[in-house]
């Protein structure tokens, strides 16, 4: 009898917490869709290049306001306002993606070793960081904007007469007539990251 009263009583506890578990969420619904970056230019299957400091380019993950630190797209409303895009999320940050595109973007030049990583046993010749200053939309004049900061160095010489030359470049791309909706924001981001990654590429292999 106390054995059946016992399970019984385990029973009426446990009819409460399922009950309430159905009205529960576990988080926000994730979206119907997410952004990314296409390369419009990438290098072709089965294109190698042998391994050597002068060919080898190391691409650090661009650093970012906080504003672009997130997974969403800021609007620019006005001078000193910020607001991000509804149903406008990338599936990573716009670091990490831009990165990659300017990495794929100098192996599409061909004759290129890119180390896109932040950490790598090897030593490259050529190093490229920087910032990503603009990575949203600009409210007021219906454009997408990206801009980025770059920072160039290259070692010249060997031994004790090695020096390492720095340059820096701002790289910057808008495109406008965009509606402030996330399929016509997204695909123009994209357009014009892919201009900037190719211009940074030309740049950072003269």
């Amino acid at each position: 009898m106390k054995r059946t009263l016992a399970h019984a009583t385990r029973i009426a506890l446990l009819v409460p917490a399922l009950a309430l578990g159905g009205c529960l969420s576990l988080g926000a619904e994730p979206p119907a869709s997410l952004l990314t970056l296409t390369p419009s230019a990438t290098a072709e299957a089965g294109q190698g290049t042998q391994v050597t400091n002068a060919n080898a380019v190391w691409i650090f993950t661009p650093e970012t306001p906080a504003k672009l630190d997130v997974l969403r797209v800021p609007v620019q409303v006005s001078d000193t306002e910020i607001a991000y895009l509804q149903d406008a999320f990338w599936v990573e940050k716009p670091a990490r993606l831009f990165r990659r595109l300017m990495g794929e973007a100098v192996r599409a030049k061909g004759g290129n070793l890119v180390l896109d990583s932040d950490n790598t046993p090897l030593v490259a010749d050529r190093v490229l960081r920087g910032t990503i200053r603009e990575f949203g939309y600009d409210a007021s004049s219906n454009s997408v904007v990206v801009q980025f900061d770059a920072i160039r160095s290259v070692a010249v010489g060997e031994g004790q007469d090695a020096t390492e030359q720095i340059e820096t470049r701002r790289f910057e791309m808008r495109e406008s007539g965009i509606l402030p909706e996330a399929a016509d924001v997204g695909p123009a981001l994209n357009r014009a990251a892919n201009e900037v990654a190719d211009q940074v590429a030309q740049w950072v292999l003269e």
